[in-house]
This record gives structure tokens, C-alpha cells and sequence, in this order.
């Protein structure tokens, strides 16, 4: 991969962690959705029958414009009592009670985004902090809730009484505000998983 190509999918990659709504395009209709990552860098969202069942499935992300990256996806239903439930609690944890009962894995087959063609197979990364994760968000939730509070007010400009830690990976933090998932961006990146505490702390400023 030559360094322009590497540069547009490290963008490609940012802008689609940046995110968990989209416009849900499937044939000819259109519709916002909520979404999280699977460990293995696929989405995961709750989805109508109809989603299911229609022969183009294509994400804009954030919203159906211009400026949207657009990315067409295959569906793979799964239920809760399923090995793979377990990612119908993760999309809670982040967006509440879902809209519909119908829960899916999207694989991402391919993406345009700054007049590019991005294959999905680039753009579905495993996340190497995903071990840690859970671990990492109770103990800073229970622990330093004022960081959180103070950090997204500070960096954002959001205001949240209650906000909580819902996701580490290795671009950022995700946290669940009074309306919606916002996310801070780690720079440089952390891939180690020994090393996450250290920079999600200093992100927040945790002493």
C-alpha cells in the first residue's frame, strides 16, 4: 500500500470509529440507526425486517450527504440467546433500548469516502484493546466520574450529569452523554493493551 492509500484509510478508519449513528440507506428508503463495533471491527445494530430483506444495504456515516462516507454492507442476523448475543448488551450499554428486535452484524465490503474507493476489508480492524476494555470503563466509571464530567465539558463542550465510559479502542473513548455517544480522540494512537490505562487516564486527566 503506497503512503497516499495508507493515509486515506488511517482517515477512513478514524471517521467511521468517530461515529455510532448513520443513515441507513436499503433499496430506496432511508433510515438513522445506532451502532457499535464488534471486537473484529464489524457493526452491530438492531434493524428493521424490511432492512433485512432488501437487496442493497448502505451506510452514510454520519448522514445521507455530500460529505458522507458511504458504505455498502452485508447483513448477518443474529439472536440474543446466540453466542453473539453477548454484542446486543454492548449496543445497550452505549445506546439504551433499542428500537427493534432484529439484531444484526454488518460485515463492511466496501466504502467510498473523499472521492475514494476503500476496500472493507481495511476499514474492519480487530480492536487489541478489547481485553481490557471492560475492566478499564467500571473501575474509571466508579471511580472518576467528575474526570469524565469535566474532561467531555472541557474538550466538547458538552454538558452531561451522568456520564459514563462505554468503549476503548485504540483511536479513542467513547461516552455515553444525557443524549447521545461522544468520543475523544487518543493521540498517538494506543495499540497495547498494558499501555491503555495509562493513556485513558491522561486523556481525562486522571491523576
Amino acid at each position: 500500500m503506497c503512503t497516499d492509500e495508507a493515509v486515506i484509510l488511517e482517515q477512513a478508519v478514524t471517521h467511521l470509529h468517530t461515529w455510532t449513528t448513520a443513515d441507513f440507506r436499503f433499496d430506496e428508503h432511508i433510515r438513522p440507526i445506532r451502532y457499535v463495533f464488534a471486537n473484529d471491527g464489524r457493526i452491530v445494530a438492531p434493524v428493521m425486517v424490511a432492512m433485512l430483506q432488501a437487496a442493497e444495504t448502505v451506510l452514510h456515516i454520519p448522514v445521507a450527504d455530500e460529505s458522507a462516507m458511504e458504505v455498502l454492507v452485508s447483513l448477518e442476523s443474529f439472536e440474543e440467546d446466540s453466542p453473539a448475543g453477548a454484542l446486543s448488551d454492548r449496543w445497550r450499554i452505549y445506546h439504551g433500548d433499542p428500537p427493534d428486535v432484529h439484531w444484526v452484524l454488518m460485515s463492511l465490503d466496501l466504502a467510498r469516502f473523499h472521492g475514494m474507493v476503500i476496500d472493507g476489508e481495511g476499514l474492519e480492524q480487530d480492536n487489541p484493546l478489547s481485553e481490557v476494555e471492560p475492566r478499564l470503563c467500571g473501575e474509571i466509571n466508579r471511580s472518576h466520574a467528575d474526570a469524565i464530567r469535566a474532561a467531555i465539558a472541557q474538550q466538547l463542550d458538552v454538558e452531561a450529569e451522568d456520564p459514563r465510559l462505554v468503549g476503548i479502542d485504540p483511536r479513542g473513548i467513547d461516552i455515553r452523554a444525557k443524549f447521545d455517544v461522544v468520543r475523544l480522540p487518543l493521540d498517538p494512537m494506543v495499540t497495547e493493551p498494558d499501555a491503555a490505562a495509562a493513556a485513558v487516564h491522561d486523556l481525562l486527566g486522571i491523576q
